[in-house]
């Protein structure tokens, strides 16, 4: 199993009563699969991600990945395996302003402490991959939110993660290039990568295995 939730809740205070985010999921997922996540705008599908990704925290329940206790890891710890194994597509991009398109790309691998000839090997695979070759001395402010999306995907890929984790993947893209990004999804899922999406579009999750619908927190 590559990872598994166990009647997870989340909440926030308000004046006096909690805010429930995430009400008793469980959830279990093994290598290999394609899950999407579905819901309206506020069921929670953006906080189970993070939960997932372990960018957020939770306030009741367990969470193992690949036999690690979540819940009980320092916030260093649960860093460390996130930057080992997750790759993370954000709908806000999320790239650092102030580095090239380039320097974007590489920043994961610097982590991971991959050798210098390997990073520069891995990073022109990818814009050669994403067909932004021509952009890798570009900032992000000066790319369209198309272009910045391309990145934010190779720069989820670079580390070759097991997991990828993906918020409304196409969300800025037109319908070829969203399509090209699903189909890219596809293959690395039939390579063995387990890919968990956020997404409205029937159409991208009709690309995985398994659709899960949240409804003000909950699995329905």
């Amino acid at each position: 199993m590559l990872l598994e939730l166990k009647n997870i809740f989340k909440w926030v205070q308000s004046s006096s009563n909690p805010v429930f985010l995430l009400k008793d999921i469980n959830l279990s997922v093994r290598e290999g699969q394609f899950i999407s996540i579905m819901g309206p705008s506020g069921s929670g599908k953006s906080t189970l991600l993070n939960v997932i990704g372990m960018l957020d925290g939770f306030n009741e329940g367990e969470y193992n990945f690949l036999n690690a206790s979540v819940h009980d890891l320092k916030e260093k710890q649960r860093a460390t395996l996130y930057k080992e194994y997750i790759g993370f597509v954000f709908q806000a991009y999320h790239l650092l302003d102030d580095l090239t398109v380039e320097e974007n790309l590489e920043m994961p691998l610097l982590y991971k402490k991959v050798r210098g000839s390997e990073r520069k090997a891995r990073v022109a695979d990818m814009l050669d991959r994403f067909r932004i070759v021509g952009k890798k001395d570009l900032f992000p402010s000066q790319l369209s939110g198309g272009q910045q999306q391309l990145v934010g995907v190779a720069r989820a890929l670079i580390g070759n993660p097991k997991l990828i984790l993906a918020d409304e993947p196409t969300g800025n893209l037109n319908s070829k290039q969203g399509e090209e990004i699903m189909d890219l999804f596809k293959q690395l899922n039939d390579e063995g990568v387990t890919i968990i999406q956020v997404t409205h579009s029937e159409k991208n999750a009709a690309y995985g295995q398994r659709v899960i619908n949240l409804l003000d927190g909950r699995m329905i």
